[in-house]
């Protein structure tokens, strides 16, 4: 038994080819039931995310599937195999597990290090799970990636910094601030940014959401979408003495905050700090008022450069990721290999203690009356021969094991010892 990785994602397929492949939490163990009655995969699990689609299967021959599921996988998203085709990617044996190993690891996420992918695989695996698709092989392949995933994460800084300027800038005024649970947010304008970083704060327990836009409808929806309060533009000034955050993101061609207004708004919040955020382009607030006492202003040059930085820091951190990834990817073999002859071990451990309590107990009879020390020693002369003998025997299964021997090896031992072959 083998797994394979047959799937899609961003780094292989467009969109509008991705789009395709959105599930719905109910439809991932129905397709992963589809790809699990083709002839040879006896187990599947299916995960389903914006970037990717992958199934993982447990099969007797990898690669001779490859074909039958790509099919499966061209009609879970009602498309044509021919056009799927070019965009999937097949990983088995010992790629297959580097490769579960770094998606749950987030070394291949569009965003390396961010932390969703490895709630989404265990979300994926546990539906599977109670579906009734996965099995042994894969109970074991998961857990252990889920172990390397913790690992990557606790033992190297791959997620420690954020990579986007919405999440760079809340981290900002975390700095600033300390808990956000102080901090009203003022949302000006409509912009994705800006929107994108408003949810961040949000996110991050911001304790009021306010919304200001030039359309009061669109403020209006925009707040709703977020949990907030829309405002109207008019209220501006009076909204920034409310606010400890103000992210702007309008269209305006001119500064819409001035040096004049945030030196009142100021003195209205006794110069309580406001930490400023200008993701618009062009800027929407005057630079002049970052000379000003207790006002902090980025815009989006400044976030950016910190979120370039902070993705180096990260790329560089995934260098000891993928290392550790690799080690753990090679053990887990090895121990796989060893679960393989794992019940010829067994049944040769049992025949020969069977046979060993049979000869101890005719010995016995024919020795007589024998104290307890006596009984002992015979006993521990019984153990002796016996463990001596298949001593070489379990050493030369669990080396030839970690080859490609490993079978044929135990099929010889079963052979010579008369034993059961091993359930499937």
């Amino acid at each position: 038994m083998e797994l394979l990785v047959l799937g899609l994602s961003h780094k292989t397929a467009p969109v509008a080819i991705r789009e395709k492949f959105a599930l719905s939490e109910e439809a991932v163990p129905q397709a992963a039931e589809r790809a699990r009655t083709v002839p040879g995969c006896h187990e599947t699990f299916l995960v389903s995310t914006c970037n990717r689609i992958e199934l993982y299967a447990a099969c007797e021959n990898g690669a001779a599937l490859e074909e039958a599921l790509g099919t499966v996988m061209a009609e879970v998203g009602g498309a044509n195999p021919g056009a799927v085709r070019p965009h999937l990617y097949a990983h088995t044996g010992p790629q297959a597990i580097k490769h579960l190993f770094r998606v749950a690891a987030s070394l291949d996420s569009l965003v390396v290090g961010e932390s969703q992918i490895l709630g989404q695989l265990k979300a994926a695996y546990e539906s599977c799970r109670q579906g009734g698709q996965t099995g042994p092989v894969l109970h074991r392949a998961m857990e252990r990636a889920f172990t390397v995933a913790k690992r990557v994460r606790s033992e190297t800084g791959i997620g420690r910094s954020s990579v986007s300027v919405a999440s760079v800038a809340a981290d900002l005024a975390r700095q600033i601030f300390g808990d956000l649970a102080t901090c009203n947010v003022l949302l000006v304008g409509a912009g994705k940014m800006g929107e994108l970083a408003a949810r961040h704060f949000k996110t991050h327990g911001a304790r009021e959401l306010l919304v200001a836009n030039r359309n009061f409808d669109r403020a209006r929806a925009l707040a709703e979408s977020l949990g907030g309060h829309p405002r109207s533009l008019d209220e501006l000034e009076t909204l920034l003495s409310q606010a400890e955050v103000v992210v702007t993101s309008t269209g305006a061609p001119t500064h819409i905050i001035t040096t004049a207004m945030v030196k009142r708004a100021l003195k209205a919040r006794k110069y309580r700090p406001i930490f400023f955020i200008d993701i618009a382009v062009p800027r929407n607030i005057e630079p002049a008022i970052n000379s000003m006492d207790n006002v902090y202003l980025y815009d989006v040059d400044d976030l950016s450069g910190i979120a370039n930085e902070n993705l180096a820091g990260r790329k560089r951190e995934a260098e000891a990721a993928e290392l550790l990834v690799a080690n753990e990817a090679e053990r887990f073999l090895k121990d796989l290999a060893g679960s393989s002859v794992t019940p010829t071990l067994q049944a040769l451990r049992r025949k020969a203690d069977e046979l060993k309590a049979g000869e101890l107990e005719r010995a016995m009879r024919k020795l007589g009356d024998l104290d307890e020390k006596q009984r002992k020693t015979v006993e521990m002369l019984a153990d002796g021969v016996v463990n001596k003998l298949l001593h070489e025997v379990f050493s030369s299964l669990k080396e030839a094991a970690r080859t490609d021997h490993g079978d044929e090896m135990a099929d010889t031992v079963r052979k010579l010892f008369g034993l059961n072959e091993p359930e499937k």
